[in-house]
């Protein structure tokens, strides 16, 4: 039996659907995105949810792709990644209102995600990162939701830089909706969750039509580009250099030995 790495449960009208993968830090596996996606569309199918919330497990909420199986897939010149465009595209296009729950930090796809959430709530303590360009590839396929959430600005600078950012600077950015005190976290994902399910499903749906456009052939043309930079010298290098826990060869000694 294959182990439950997203579980699933409904509630007074709410499906949450919770990444329970700790061991990897929630990482994006190709098992994990297939059970995200059968959950998300379980929920989609059953007319008493009217609102889906994105939860996880542990202390992290998604350190963004597997690389171990990243690494692995290569030898047959395929990337996990590209499993990962139907479910970004199943959370824009779905007809209900999903919130994420970010507790804890969040890497690289994982920062898609929350981006292809309605509303996406944030402790101030969490922490994020597009890390993509210091493994040597780049925030191809979550480009399709989060370029549309942040300031291009900000986008530049996070892209670029890969540095790590706070819940207050995710919210300002546009990122997320709201940052909160670890405290009030709970509360203020309650307080959204009561205020979706008093709207009426059609309307909801159609409010959903107006503020995000398909993205699903986007998707698939940007899961061909980063498949090529998954499997180019530099990605091979990242990859390897981020597993060792050892610096990339494309850094500057001087800045090797700072």
């Amino acid at each position: 039996m294959a182990e439950e790495l997203v579980r699933y449960a409904a509630a007074d009208g709410v499906a949450t659907l919770t990444l329970d993968s700790p061991s990897n830090r929630n990482a994006l596996s190709t098992p994990l995105i297939r059970q995200f996606t059968d959950a998300l569309r379980q929920a989609l199918a059953d007319d008493a949810v009217r609102a889906i919330l994105l939860d996880h497990a542990g202390p992290v909420f998604c350190s963004g792709a597997d690389l171990k199986e990243t690494a692995a897939a290569r030898e047959s010149g395929q990337v996990p990644a590209a499993a990962l465009v139907d479910l970004l595209a199943d959370l824009v296009e779905a007809p209900k209102p999903v919130v994420a729950r970010i507790a804890g930090p969040a890497r690289a796809g994982g920062l898609g995600l929350i981006a292809a959430a309605d509303i996406a709530v944030c402790s101030t303590a969490a922490t994020f990162a597009f890390t993509e360009v210091r493994l040597g590839v780049i925030p191809a396929v979550i480009s399709a939701t989060v370029l549309p959430r942040l300031t291009p600005r900000a986008a530049s600078e996070l892209y670029l830089t890969g540095e790590v950012f706070d819940g207050h600077r995710a919210e300002h950015v546009g990122l997320v909706t709201a940052a909160v005190p670890e405290s009030d976290l709970d509360p203020a994902v309650r307080r959204y969750l009561d205020a979706l399910v008093l709207g009426a499903p059609g309307a909801l749906a159609g409010a959903k039509g107006l503020l995000r456009a398909p993205v699903r052939e986007q998707l698939r043309e940007l899961a061909e580009l980063s498949a090529g930079y998954f499997l180019s010298a530099e990605g091979r290098e990242g990859v390897a250099a981020f597993a060792a826990k050892r610096v990339p060869s494309w850094v500057p000694e001087r800045r090797t030995s700072a």
